[in-house]
Parts: C-alpha cells; structure tokens; sequence
C-alpha cells in the first residue's frame, strides 16, 4: 500500500510540474525550477546539443520543442515509411512531429501523455501543422490506451524514468509492439547509487534524476518482459547537461544519459 500511494504522489508531482511547464509557455523552461531537460540557451540550441540537426528543430511547429529531453531517439529509431510509432510520454509533440516526416502519409504516430495540457497543446500544434497522420492520447505510460500487437516502433524521451513502475511501463511497450518491433528510447540511468534524500525528494524526480534505474536493472526488466538485443548505452559526455538540470544536487555524480535499445521477438 505505501508504494502504490509513493507512486501516486510521484505522478502527481510529475503531472503537475510538466502541466505548469506547458501553461508558463513563454518563460523560461520551468521558470527556475529543476525539469529535465531544462538547460541553459534556446529551444533550438538545446535541441542541437541533444543531436538533432538545425534543421529538425526548426521543422516542427513553432512550441512544439520544450527542451525537455535528454536526447533524440528519432536517431537510433531507423523508422520507414508506411510503419506506426508509439512516443511515451509525448508532451507538446516536438518527437512525434519528426518520427511523422519518416513514416510518411501511410504511416501513422500516436502520442500518449498524462498531462491534459501537454495533449491539448500537441493536438493544437498537429492540426495547425495538417500532421493528418499524427494523434494524441490521454493516458499513463503503464497503462497504454493502445491495442495490443499495433505500433512498430515504441520511443520516448527522458520519460520512463519518471514513471514509479518501470517494469509495467516496458510490459506494455512489449504488448503493444508488433513481433519484430523494436525500442528506440533517450532516458537517464544511474551510475552510482543516489543518496537516500535524493531517492525521496520528488523535485528531483521531476527533474528526471531519482527516478533513473541503473543499466543493470533495466537490462533485467526489458529481458524479464520478453526483449531481446537489449543495448543500453550511457554517454558520460551527457553530464555537462545534466548539472544544469539541477544545479548544486551534484545530479552528474549519479546520472548520465543513455540510449536504450531492444527487440520484441517476431516468434510471439
């Protein structure tokens, strides 16, 4: 009972935190306050420095682009015309706007997020950009509002480690993936262990910080659910901009940045 009641209070603060981001649009990021993501510089210079191209960030529609990722997981997602992509945690867009570009008119992207303002927003830059082929969708990352066996491609930026059951969250990716498809996911992992006061202060798990299993735990709970190819590779470089984040938390000494790789089994 007190970890379900944790995990509520965690999605609460994170639902709140990630509603006042989209509300303060206009302001700096998170207007001081710690937020993945959240460095120094503009939307599209945070951009560039997570490996997108100039010209990426300046192709979707104008607010789209928060800054609140950690990486590019349309880099590693190898997406082709005609297929469906699932972004976790899609907040105003700016991943699924991108993924559309590759999937093409017969492909299809679907958005999920839990915060209603980030799913207005997005569903607002979607139809003032014509994304006919791009829809959003209200719901918890553990709790997918996606039929089983019908996305190609399951991504998300910086937002598992937000999640309080990260087991649940890579069980439903699992089911709603397609036999053959595959993971292509930005997140933070931890190195070290964090302090226990760390662990427990929920700004910090907004900040995309306490929340961060380390590699070893997520290889075991993408193999528990059914993965395979499992590769998840930290970048140590990574730690610059994770300073930012919270500054004086010494959030670099436990934290880095990683892609996360993995493929569902075409035989299930």
């Amino acid at each position: 009972m007190e970890d379900a009641q944790q995990g509520d209070r965690i999605r609460e603060q994170v639902r709140r935190h990630y509603g006042d981001i989209v509300r303060q649009r206009g302001q700096s990021c998170c207007d001081g306050a710690a937020c993945c993501g959240a460095g120094a510089g503009g939307s599209l210079e945070h951009a560039v420095r997570l490996g997108y191209s100039a010209d990426e960030a300046a192709s979707v529609p104008e607010g789209a682009n928060l800054s609140l990722g950690c990486g590019n997981p349309t880099a590693i997602a190898s997406l082709q015309p005609g297929e469906v992509a699932l972004d976790l945690g899609s907040g105003a867009g700016f991943d699924c706007f991108l993924a559309a570009r590759s999937v093409g008119p017969e492909g299809r992207v679907i958005g999920v997020d839990m915060t209603p303002d980030m799913i207005s927003q997005a569903r607002a830059h979607a139809a003032s950009g014509g994304y006919a082929n791009v829809e959003f969708r209200l719901g918890e990352i553990e709790h997918l509002p996606v039929a089983d066996a019908q996305v190609d491609l399951v991504m998300s930026n910086c937002v598992i480690n937000l999640a309080p059951d990260k087991r649940a969250v890579f069980a439903e990716a699992y089911r709603v993936l397609k036999p053959g498809g595959r993971l292509a996911i930005a997140d933070t992992v931890a190195t070290a262990p964090l302090p226990a006061e760390a662990r427990a202060d929920l700004a910090l798990w907004s900040a995309c910080i306490s929340g961060a299993a380390t590699v070893e735990e997520l290889e075991t709970i993408l193999r528990d659910v059914g993965f395979e190819q499992v590769r998840i590779r930290p970048k140590d470089a990574s730690r610059a901009l994770i300073r930012e984040w919270a500054p004086g938390s010494r959030a670099e000494e436990y934290v880095v940045s990683a892609t996360i790789e993995a493929i569902k089994p075409r035989g299930e």
